[in-house]
C-alpha cells in the first residue's frame, strides 16, 4: 500500500455503492477458504430486500479503506449502526440494561458483523498482502473514531476469527468468548467411516435415529444450483416463518431475500428438503463455503421423530463427506449436537467501550465469563461420542 498519508477511510451507507469486485477482493482473497456470508452479493441482498435496513434497526455504515491517488480499495469492514441487539447472537442486552439504568444511552451502537448470521469470519476484510495488519489497524482506528464522532456507547465486532480476536485484544478491545458445536471431517470417505470412529453405543443410536427419521416414507433431497425453483423457496419459507415466529416473534428474512439468494448465489445454496407423498414437509437451508458447510435455518409442517436430527445434522455430515468439505457448522447453541458428532468450539467477539466505568465493569464480567466458557468447553469435550482417545 502507498504511504499512509495517502490513505483515507470512507463511510458508505449503501453497499451497492461499493464496487463488488473491489469488496470481494478484500473479503474473499483466493488464498483463504471462500466465505459466502462476507461476499458483496450476500450482504447486498440483505440491504436490497430490506432485511438489514434503518427500518429494521440496521443502518449500514460500511468502512472503506482507500489508498493512492486513484483511491483504490485497500480494505473494507461491514458495519451497522444498531438501534437494538436483535439478530446478533452475541447477547449484550444485560449490558444495555445496566448502562441505561446508570443514566447512559446504549443505543445506537456500532457493530461489525453479518446480520442474522452467527458464523465466524473475518471482519477486518483486507487482501492477503504483506501490510495486511497495517490495513486492519487503520480500519479498526476508523471504527473507534466513528464511535467517538457520533458519541455512541460502543463498538462491537462479533464472530471474529481467533487471529482477529487476539490482535484486537492486544490493541485494547475487550475480549469475549462463547461456544458452538461443529463437526470436523477427519478424512472420512463415507458416513459409515465417520460412524466407525464413534463408540459402539453412540453409533447404534445414530443408526436408529436415521432409520426413524425416514420410516414414514420420507424422502430427503439435496437441491442446489440451477435445480432451485420458486416452488422450493415457497415451501422452505413456510418452514422458516413457522420456526421464526416461535423463536423470535417475527422472522428476520423476507420472502424476496430467498428468491434473490436462489438467483444470485445458487451454487452457494444447498436446500435439504424432506418429502412425504411427494410433498415437502420439512427442510433446512445450508450455505456452501470453500471448506465448510454452514447450516442456517430449519423448519417443518409435520413432526416426525428424529427428522430434525436427520435433516440438520446427519445429512449435512453426509454432504460434507461426499463433497470433501472439512467442517459443518450447524448454527448457534444446542448441546444435543454433541451426541451427534459435533464438538464444542470457541467463538470470539471484541468490544470497545469508551466509558471507563462501564468498561471496567464489563471487563470484570468478561474475565469470569471467559473462564466459565473455557471450563464448559473442557467438560463437554470429555463427553463426545468418539471412541476413547479419539480427538476428532
Amino acid at each position: 500500500m502507498t504511504d499512509k498519508t495517502a490513505t483515507i477511510v470512507q463511510v458508505e451507507g449503501d453497499i451497492a455503492n461499493i464496487d463488488a469486485a473491489d469488496w470481494d477482493a478484500c473479503a474473499n482473497p483466493t488464498s483463504l477458504p471462500y466465505n459466502p456470508f462476507v461476499s458483496h452479493t450476500f450482504l447486498s441482498l440483505l440491504e436490497e430486500t430490506g432485511c438489514a435496513s434503518p427500518d429494521t434497526g440496521w443502518l449500514p455504515q460500511h468502512l472503506v479503506l482507500c489508498s493512492g491517488t486513484e483511491g483504490d480499495v485497500a480494505g473494507v469492514m461491514p458495519c451497522y449502526l444498531k438501534m437494538h441487539s436483535r439478530g446478533e447472537f452475541i447477547f449484550d442486552h444485560g449490558w444495555a440494561d445496566a448502562y441505561e439504568r446508570a443514566g447512559g444511552r446504549y443505543y445506537p451502537k456500532l457493530l461489525s458483523a453479518v446480520p442474522f448470521t452467527p458464523v465466524t469470519g473475518r471482519r477486518l476484510l483486507v487482501p492477503d498482502v504483506p501490510d495486511a495488519d497495517d490495513r486492519s489497524g487503520l480500519l479498526l482506528a476508523a471504527a473507534v473514531q466513528l464511535t467517538s464522532k457520533h458519541g455512541i456507547s460502543s463498538f462491537h465486532a462479533n464472530f471474529v476469527t481467533e487471529k482477529e480476536w487476539t490482535m484486537l485484544g492486544e490493541l485494547g478491545l475487550l475480549q469475549r468468548t462463547d461456544q458452538q458445536f461443529h463437526w470436523q471431517n477427519d478424512g472420512y470417505a463415507t458416513f459409515d467411516d465417520f460412524l466407525a470412529a464413534l463408540a459402539s453405543r453412540k453409533r447404534k443410536t445414530i443408526r436408529k435415529e436415521r432409520r426413524q427419521a425416514v420410516e414414514n416414507d420420507i424422502d430427503v433431497r439435496w437441491i442446489t444450483g440451477r435445480d432451485l425453483t420458486e416452488g422450493h423457496w415457497d415451501a422452505f419459507f413456510q418452514f422458516y416463518t413457522d420456526t421464526g415466529e416461535r423463536k423470535w416473534g417475527e422472522p428476520y428474512l423476507t420472502r424476496a431475500f430467498f428468491s434473490l439468494l436462489g438467483k444470485r448465489m445458487a451454487d452457494d445454496v444447498l436446500l435439504m428438503l424432506a418429502y412425504r407423498d411427494d410433498r415437502p414437509i420439512a427442510g433446512a437451508l445450508n450455505m456452501i463455503g470453500g471448506d465448510t458447510l454452514f447450516g442456517r435455518y430449519w423448519g417443518c409442517v409435520e413432526d416426525h421423530p428424529c427428522l430434525h436430527f436427520e435433516i440438520c445434522y446427519y445429512q449435512a455430515i453426509d454432504y460434507a463427506i461426499q463433497h470433501g468439505l472439512k467442517y459443518v457448522e450447524a448454527g448457534a447453541q444446542g448441546e444435543h449436537k454433541l451426541a451427534r458428532g459435533y464438538v464444542p468450539k470457541t467463538m470470539y467477539s471484541v468490544h470497545h467501550l469508551p466509558d471507563p466505568n462501564f468498561r471496567r465493569a464489563v471487563a470484570d464480567y468478561l474475565e469470569n465469563e471467559r473462564s466459565y466458557v473455557a471450563e464448559t468447553i473442557n467438560i463437554l469435550g470429555k463427553h463426545t461420542p468418539f471412541k476413547k482417545g479419539d480427538t476428532s
